[in-house]
């Protein structure tokens, strides 16, 4: 793909297009790519954070067109808060994901959630909304967040991922909100789909995504089997088990990665197979 330039339309396909937002960070990549579904009419898809110069962006992009929706994946601060703007400036309804109004106790400057966000229609799975030659379907996958929807454009077998499959990395899953056993089997439930793109948030479209899907739930298995050779050798706390398992790491990167680290010790933990001990974690006896 050419290198994307903050705030210009690039067009994937003639029923999309997508504007990055300049919001770059080593937890956004290059920033949040809003996409826009569409022709004649369109559908907006995760407007970015409350940023005037994108919001204005997205307007020249939109060029006048009706939105017929303004699609939230879900409520974290680098996705969803632009679309009160846009709504404004627009008359669109906001849908999609449910509002959530629990703090996130990681420390990623994105992953506070948009405790304003308050859309006009929750959309559960497989509902959708429609405009001239195209559909979105939402398809519930929580993990990443509790309330992450991912939507599929039918007309071309494509689907928007969110932050749930990204182009660039694995996702942060961080509790409380953040759940991995549900973001296993939400990866589960897209393997068994026979979608022929994926357009994520963040980074380039995946091309061939059963494949990328099958080798994110192949890495999170390889990060538990990590986990417990560690505990088998002894009781150690997160950070020990990070430094360990990271290697190489950007340090900025840490907290959030312990924060994965302690998904999934809950997932083994309500699965019995590790115990926590203060502020270390053990093999469970």
């Amino acid at each position: 793909m050419p290198e994307q330039i903050p705030g210009v339309a690039q067009t994937l396909e003639p029923l999309v297009a997508r504007v990055l937002a300049d919001n770059p960070s080593p937890f956004t990549n290059t920033g949040t790519q809003t996409h826009l579904v569409g022709t004649a009419d369109l559908a907006v898809i995760d407007p970015g954070p409350d940023d005037a110069a994108h919001v204005e962006m997205l307007l020249r992009a939109i060029d006048g067109r009706r939105v017929t929706a303004i699609v939230i994946t879900h409520t974290h601060r680098d996705h969803s808060p632009a679309s009160r703007a846009l709504k404004v400036a627009t008359g669109a309804p906001i849908v999609g994901c449910a509002p959530l109004a629990l703090e996130d106790l990681g420390p990623r400057a994105d992953a506070s959630f948009d405790f304003d966000h308050a859309p006009d229609r929750v959309l559960a799975e497989g509902e959708s909304v429609r405009g001239e030659g195209w559909t979105l379907e939402a398809i519930a996958t929580p993990g990443h967040t509790s309330n992450h929807l991912c939507f599929a454009l039918p007309e071309t077998k494509a689907l928007f991922s969110g932050d749930h499959v990204m182009g660039w990395s694995t996702t942060i899953v961080s509790p409380p909100d953040g759940d991995m056993a549900a973001y296993m089997a939400s990866l589960d439930k897209l393997m068994r789909r026979d979608d022929r793109i994926y357009y994520p948030a963040h980074g380039d479209p995946v091309e061939n995504p059963q494949r990328l899907v099958r080798g994110m739930m192949g890495h999170r298995k390889q990060r538990e089997g990590q986990i417990l050779r560690l505990l088998r050798e002894r009781a150690r706390p997160i950070p020990a088990m990070v430094e360990r398992m990271y290697v190489g790491l950007d340090p900025r990167l840490f907290p959030a990665a312990e924060r994965s680290v302690l998904a999934h010790l809950i997932d083994l933990e309500q699965r019995a197979l590790v115990a926590q001990e203060g502020e270390r974690w053990k093999i469970a006896a």
